[in-house]
């Protein structure tokens, strides 16, 4: 399983986090700066398995970042464990 880190320390909105997930995973396309676009390419276009970790997130990112927090729990339990998803 592969292990994929967003440091929210230098992720300091939504366009940053587009960026850097399609830098993470190479992907062909940009990933659209929104959660429907991403939503589809958490769902139908990563290699899976594969865990996704949100690494400095204190309370006032979580808030700023809830919709996408939310997104990949739950990615995760559409994916049924091919997607783990971890905040640390």
């Amino acid at each position: 399983m592969g292990k994929v880190s967003f440091d929210f320390n230098q992720i300091p909105d939504l366009p940053a986090f587009y960026r850097d997930f399609g830098r993470q995973f190479a992907l062909a396309e940009p990933c659209a700066a929104n959660l429907d676009d991403l939503w589809h390419t958490v769902t139908n276009g990563l290699p899976l398995p594969v865990e996704i970790e949100f690494v400095h997130l204190d309370a006032s990112k979580k808030r700023r970042f809830g919709a996408l927090i939310l997104l990949f729990d739950e990615a995760e339990e559409e994916l049924d464990g091919r997607l783990r998803f971890n905040l640390r």
